[in-house]
């Protein structure tokens, strides 16, 4: 008798973490072995396998291997035609799509660097990121010349503009690709490039700044790739549904490159959409999908779907998945497995929880501890800066207690990861720190702060600069928003730091999006069984929508900025009522009481 549910098949047993590590290991082992051997040409390798084998997908157009090996020649023969020298660069600036991946694999290949553009930037931002990249050619999306074009009073430097998608333009990359042989290239084509040599400029999200470019080699991208598909246990029959940013590290680099080291295919979507996500994954018949920052949080709180539960799912991927949602994130949605890790795109090391350890980001088991030693270090509660005992060197935290994450600096055979820094050199000597725990010695700032558990697992804390003060103790803004968003009517929050005068250090506060259940007098109840009375949002604004980077990291500097002043917001705004324990609306003399020290919160 047919019940109308689609049974789901029996989750495979999974393998030990030791075999899981050993896979990874033994996948990432060959690179250094082969290094003239570059990403491009293991998609090479794959498409004289499995030449009709479909490699990427989105909609309605599909590229076999075979298919993108040849666009991926057409993009190298381009780049030696238009005169492209090893090193120098060419800009991306364009939406998701199958030729995205092309493009970069094709330029990298002949020895010149793709700088992936945020799609999202304007104006000035869009201009610093491609001025510090210093492109001689820029590709750009039909649908976004205007963007562009709005960019250039701001720019300093100049480059050849190419559009794609767009036949008719004055120089359309399409009829230039569209004459060049797309067959194997010939070892003059290929140069003297190798695993060392730059391949890709990506850049960091932003929420602190204007972006930087971090430098990626060949050698990282291999590594990428080959680490996910040992981790995931990624065969040809996978398919991975990627719905991040392609010019982010995790969704253009992590996500295809682990399925194409693989053989499997990689569903690519326009963006993420949370009414569309599951009945994606169906209809392409995912096994996989990686997810990053809150996108968990945001599938969590849609309404459900028909298709949420009856996929082919094996595991899931990414980082960001919060310990408060992990097991009913898993249970809702019927997930075997889930891989959550730690790594920053320029980052020299990083923290897997392959065991499915809820909460927890990874850790780094004893056969890989001297290759990519990592360290917590005690900070100063004021100035963030690490504190260093009377020899000169700094203190490492004690099991459970927070601190900074740092790796260090060096060659895997000599104990330590690469560190390949950004195209600035001043802010690369930023990220270093140095004299740590002997004379000469380098480590890596993560700017992140983690703490270990008794089992070895780290798990993440807050941002350095989310962090703060208030009545003499530490705040971390990440627990204060698992604390909020668990209220009822409650769909997002973002908790930051507010100075108040005369007071000492920053008082909390919380913007939030609710919906109709939301009920503000059984708030401060909620908040009392979850956090210590210093850690509790003093003020709280109620905001239509929050502001957030393409990877789900939420920006919240120009809510800082404006603080909590009723004259300057329209949100409604509620305080903290010392007395009463309550929140209360704060107007404008509430506000003035504040800051004349009348009320005293």
């Amino acid at each position: 008798m047919t019940t109308g549910v689609i049974e789901q098949p029996k989750a495979a047993r999974a393998p030990s973490a030791s075999k899981i590590w050993l896979k990874a290991i033994e996948l990432t082992a060959r690179i250094e072995k082969l290094p003239g051997r570059l990403f491009a040409d293991v998609v090479d390798d794959w498409a004289r396998r499995q030449p009709a084998r479909v490699a990427l997908v989105m909609d309605e157009a599909t590229l076999d291997y075979d298919g993108l090996s040849r666009r991926i020649a057409r993009y190298a023969r381009w780049a030696r035609s238009v005169g492209l020298a090893r090193g120098d660069t060419v800009a991306l600036l364009m939406p998701n799509g199958i030729d995205y991946v092309a493009a970069w694999l094709g330029i990298s290949r002949v020895g010149g660097v793709a700088a992936l553009l945020n799609t999202r930037l304007v104006g000035q931002s869009l201009a610093h990121c491609i001025d510090v990249a210093r492109p001689a050619h820029i590709i750009v999306a039909h649908e976004l010349t205007e963007t562009l074009e709005r960019a250039a009073p701001h720019l300093k430097t100049a480059a050849s503009i190419w559009t794609h998608g767009d036949a008719s333009s004055e120089r359309a990359i399409d009829v230039a690709l569209a004459a060049l042989d797309d067959g194997p290239l010939s070892m003059d084509e290929h140069g003297d490039v190798s695993i060392d040599d730059r391949a890709l400029l990506i850049y960091t999200s932003g929420t602190t700044g204007l972006p930087k470019a971090a430098s990626i080699s060949h050698r990282r991208i291999l590594n990428w790739g080959f680490w996910f598909a040992g981790l995931t246990g990624a065969s040809p029959q996978d398919r991975l549904y990627d719905c991040l940013p392609l010019f982010h590290s995790v969704g253009g680099i992590v996500a295809p490159c682990s399925m194409l080291a693989a053989g499997g295919s990689v569903v690519i979507a326009e963006k993420f959409s949370a009414s569309n996500f599951w009945s994606d994954i169906v209809r392409h018949d995912c096994t996989l999908f990686q997810y990053i920052g809150e996108l968990c949080r945001y599938l969590l709180k849609a309404p459900p779907s028909e298709y949420e539960s009856c996929h082919r799912l094996r595991m899931v991927c990414g980082n960001g998945l919060r310990g408060d949602i992990w097991e009913d994130f898993q249970g809702r949605f019927a997930i075997p497995r889930i891989l959550e890790f730690y790594a920053a795109t320029e980052g020299n090391f990083s923290l897997f929880n392959v065991e499915g350890q809820v909460g927890a980001i990874g850790r780094i088991p004893p056969l890989l501890a001297h290759r990519f030693p990592a360290s917590l270090v005690r900070l100063d509660p004021d100035s963030g800066a690490p504190l260093r005992n009377d020899e000169g060197f700094c203190i490492a935290c004690a099991r459970g207690e927070a601190g900074e994450a740092i790796g260090r600096i060096g060659r895997a055979e000599q104990g330590g990861g690469r560190f390949e820094g950004y195209t600035d050199a001043g802010e690369t000597e930023k990220k270093i720190l140095r004299d740590v725990f002997a004379k000469g010695d380098a480590w890596f700032r993560t700017g992140d702060l983690m703490r270990l558990d008794d089992k070895g697992f780290f798990h993440f804390v807050d941002r350095i600069g989310d962090t703060f003060r208030w009545k003499g103790e530490n705040v971390a803004t990440s627990e204060v928003n698992d604390a909020v968003r668990d209220f009822t009517g409650v769909i997002d929050a973002t908790t930051y730091g507010v100075a108040i005068p005369g007071a000492d250090g920053r008082a909390g506060m919380s913007a939030i999006v609710v919906n109709e259940g939301f009920d503000i007098a059984a708030l401060p109840a909620h908040l009392a069984q979850r956090l210590p009375v210093y850690a509790r949002p003093v003020f709280v604004r109620i905001s239509r929508e929050l502001d957030a980077t393409e990877t789900f990291k939420q920006k919240k500097g120009e809510l800082a900025r404006e603080g909590f002043d009723p004259n300057a917001i329209s949100d409604p705004l509620f305080m903290l009522e010392p007395t009463s324990g309550a929140y209360v609306a704060l107007d404008r003399d509430a506000y003035a009481r504040i800051v004349d020290g009348a009320i005293r919160l």
